[in-house]
């Protein structure tokens, strides 16, 4: 991945209620998505509050993630 796509896919990180939505759209709970992001469920929910926003690794996994999951939902 090029910093050109980091970039991309960081700007394209929802908002914390439209990651919920994404989420719940798709029928995944928070402690699945957290074990797949490798963070604890407490973690995700405070992302999807708007408490805390994830930081380095964990942002770029989790904005590739809720883009595939939004991905499939169109599909």
């Amino acid at each position: 991945m090029t910093v050109v796509d980091e970039i991309r896919l960081l700007q394209s990180l929802p908002t914390p209620g439209k990651a919920k939505a994404i989420r719940e759209a798709a029928g995944i709970s928070q402690e699945r998505l957290a074990e797949e992001l490798g963070v604890h469920r407490v973690t995700l929910t405070r992302w999807e509050l708007g408490e805390r926003r994830p930081r380095g690794a964990s942002r770029l996994k989790y904005a590739e993630i809720l883009i595939k999951i939004r991905a499939e939902l169109v599909r």
